[in-house]
């Protein structure tokens, strides 16, 4: 198993680590079998979407505000139920298929993860199990 850290800079971010991923992947000897990702945090996320355009991420965080907006009578303490809101809604893990040692992604995905409450620096646990 695998683990990387990933810093954010804002309060909310999509960053892409399908780079990071894929470079621990490189060093397996893995050519078909599953990637699994978990991110331990509950106020951050792993998704899989586009990476081509940047707006998609934009997008994604304006939707993701209106579903789950900060309202004044939330009561965590914190002020982040928000941000929580938003990672159960995304999602803590994912799985992604490998071949030829490569993860099978669709022309346009990439790996993210969704950061809620930042700027932190988040641990992303990753393990590859050949079949």
């Amino acid at each position: 198993m695998h683990t990387l850290p990933i810093k954010t800079a804002a309060r909310r971010q999509f960053v892409d680590i399908t780079a990071k991923v894929e470079r621990l992947l490189a060093q397996e000897d893995i050519t078909t079998g599953i990637c699994y990702l978990f991110c331990p945090h509950t106020t951050a996320a792993i998704t899989l979407n586009e990476n081509w355009d940047p707006d998609v991420q934009r997008d994604m965080s304006l939707a993701l505000d209106d579903i789950s907006p900060q309202r004044a009578d939330f009561k965590h303490a914190e002020g982040n139920s928000p941000a929580h809101v938003k990672t159960s809604l995304v999602g803590s893990d994912h799985f992604i298929f490998i071949k030829d040692n490569h993860l099978i992604l669709g022309r346009w995905q990439g790996v993210y993860l969704a950061e809620f409450d930042g700027p932190r620096t988040r641990q992303l646990y990753i393990k590859f199990s050949p079949d």
